[in-house]
């Protein structure tokens, strides 16, 4: 039998959550809340890249929390952006 490579796992998982991005983006109506679901279904497409393509997902712990930290922060300025667009 024959085992399924880890990135072709990630890959299923950045197609998938490519579909949902495109779905998320056309069906919610309220658009803060597409915002934040299309920049959530981003962050977790962003970490899973770098963890697994970059071969951050061998690497210590310490290693994968700052990613992932930088990666919401990324998320989260974006959003902020998108909010402040909304305000005005």
């Amino acid at each position: 039998m024959n085992a399924r490579h880890p990135l072709e796992t990630t890959l299923v998982l950045l197609i998938g959550l490519a579909i949902a991005t495109l779905i998320a983006a056309r069906s919610l109506p309220v658009a803060w809340l597409s915002n934040v679901v299309v920049l959530g279904f981003a962050a977790l497409k962003g970490r899973a890249i770098l963890l697994d393509f970059l071969g951050l997902r061998a690497a210590p712990a310490i290693w994968r929390g700052l990613v992932t930290a930088w990666v919401l922060g990324l998320a989260s300025f974006a959003w902020a952006a998108s909010a402040a667009r909304l305000l005005i």
